[in-house]
């Protein structure tokens, strides 16, 4: 005995604005859909699912984020609201206050473009707050870390240490360490954090799924496999808690080139699926993040002249990555935010083309130029972009940058009118991981909450059909899953998302109003608003 859906409005996203009366489903597929009389009299026996003037749309999914990072954010202090510095230090006072001498304090989502004087703080003043626990604050991008003497005295960094290759140890005039580190200077104290338990994992990791799921997602292309401790306890965690305890959930998951060995070792492989647990492409990182300079830009930084970013890897390195990729028939997926990575990324990718019938993807995209968009159109790849990043990164983006280079940054319409398949996520726990909030970025890219309503480059606003596509229809191609999900039609998952807004005839108030009503995953109510 299946389910009917009926007594709302059904967008397909087949077409725009196109909807359907009702919908039947049937252990997790849809199997017709049609006049709601039809479906009463054809399936007389079927659960009745009343939507009562509500709005469904296809299951939203996003297609960037951090599942376990989210969910850890959640369970920590979270820095990413403050406006002030003052406010930090009273936040991790009063953290210390409460966690046991020895143990670390863990702070998440730290950015100074909140802050009017744009203070980063230095390991001194986090020493003023605590010498008796080692302390790290991850910056919003998770680029960038703070960190206090004791951290860093765990680590053995000292004035004589070399910056790792792909990062950097920010140092003052003396040479000291200000406890400043980039990228894959981060890994120097993160090695020496005690492994995180497997009840750590499946209690971040289910703490953010049911986050995910109040907030309208259904599933999630998520990278976390290479964080916490080993491929095994990591992977053991979803299978715990999608499989084991029946929490349902879509996770697709990227794989760390750094543990992709381990993954083929203990017998698994590309694809691989349990229908709610998927292993996807191989994952690497190309560069850093604008707010630390560490994206890797053809040019120097408008703002600081003496670098143009940091490269995690040589252009040798990652076309070997690559390499070793195909030969486990694998796709990639690479973050690449500065034009310069995007580059080395395409000239790895165009040496060794994705596997036939597959499609590579490049993770932000935000600075391109017009030659790096013809070349990424000769290919078979996606764009895994982040709406939200609008919201976030203006207006500072434009001393970073300058002027003369945004006509090829954040450029979603000009990569959608190119031609190119955009998916859209979230980037959680960089961004918050309201789908809702990523629409809302695309169609206005406005800040909420700005009295004056500024539209940062209004030539590349979505249309609400366009941008609801990045979060269904495009996370769908993004997997080469666009026969399965991401739109309501005949054969495809009973995923669905549940709102109260009719997001297409909806004012940009409105849309930052919505509530998610409900969240269908395999034909079950999975969250429900009280």
């Amino acid at each position: 005995m299946g389910e009917i859906w009926y007594g709302g409005k059904i967008y397909t996203m087949k077409a725009e604005t196109e909807t359907v009366e009702a919908v039947y489903t049937e252990d997790g597929i849809i199997k017709d859909m049609g006049l709601q009389e039809d479906l009463f009299f054809t399936y007389p026996n079927a659960r009745k699912q009343d939507l009562q003037g509500a709005v469904m749309y296809p299951g939203f999914t996003d297609s960037h984020m951090h599942l376990i990072g989210h969910g850890e954010k959640l369970l920590r202090l979270d820095l990413s609201n403050f406006t002030s510095p003052q406010d930090v230090k009273q936040a991790l006072m009063r953290k210390v206050q409460e966690t046991p001498e020895g143990e670390w304090i863990f702070g998440e989502g730290w950015n100074e473009n909140n802050f009017v004087d744009r203070k980063i703080f230095h390991r001194t003043e986090l020493d003023e707050i605590t010498s008796n626990h080692p302390m790290i604050l991850s910056r919003v991008c998770r680029h960038a870390v703070l960190v206090n003497s004791k951290a860093l005295e765990l680590a053995g960094i000292t004035k004589e240490t070399e910056n790792p290759p792909g990062g950097v140890i920010v140092k003052d005039i003396d040479d000291e360490p200000t406890g400043f580190l980039l990228d894959q200077a981060q890994e120097l104290v993160k090695r020496k954090i005690p492994k995180a338990s497997e009840s750590y994992l499946y209690n971040a990791l289910k703490t953010s799924i049911e986050d995910c799921l109040r907030l309208g997602l259904v599933g999630s292309h998520s990278e976390d496999l290479s964080y916490y401790g080993s491929f095994t306890k990591t992977f053991g965690a979803f299978e715990n808690v999608i499989e084991r305890d029946k929490l349902k959930y879509r996770a697709h998951l990227l794989v760390h080139h750094e543990v992709v060995d381990d993954m083929h070792e203990e017998g698994h492989t590309f694809k691989e699926t349990t229908g709610f647990i998927t292993l996807g492409a191989m994952k690497i990182f190309a560069d850093g993040a604008l707010g630390g300079r560490t994206a890797l830009l053809s040019r120097p930084y408008n703002d600081a002249p003496e670098t143009s970013g940091v490269a995690i890897h040589t252009q040798e390195q990652l076309d070997s990555l690559v390499k070793k990729a195909r030969d486990y028939g694998m796709t990639v997926a690479v973050h690449t935010i500065g034009d310069r990575a995007f580059e080395y990324m395409l000239d790895a990718l165009e040496k060794h083309p994705a596997p036939k019938g597959e499609r590579d993807r490049l993770i932000h995209a935000q600075i391109l130029t017009k030659d790096l968009i013809d070349r990424a159109k000769k290919l078979p790849l996606i764009l895994d972009i982040q709406p939200r990043f609008v919201a976030t990164d203006f207006p500072w983006i434009i001393e970073r940058l300058g002027e003369e280079r945004l006509n090829y940054s954040y450029a979603w319409k000009t990569l959608l009118d190119e031609g190119l398949i955009c998916a859209g996520g979230s980037d959680a726990p960089i961004e918050p991981v309201d789908p809702i909030l990523g629409i809302h970025a695309a169609v206005t890219r406005q800040i909420p909450g700005d009295e004056d309503k500024i539209v940062y480059q209004p030539e590349q606003c979505l249309s609400i059909y366009e941008a609801i596509g990045l979060f269904t229809k495009g996370s769908a191609q993004a997997i080469f899953e666009e026969d399965k999900q991401g739109v309501i039609d005949t054969g495809y998952y009973a995923d669905f998302t549940v709102l109260d807004t009719d997001l297409f005839t909806a004012t940009e108030d409105d849309i930052l109003e919505t509530n998610v009503l409900k969240t269908i995953v395999d034909g079950t109510v999975v969250y429900e608003r009280d």
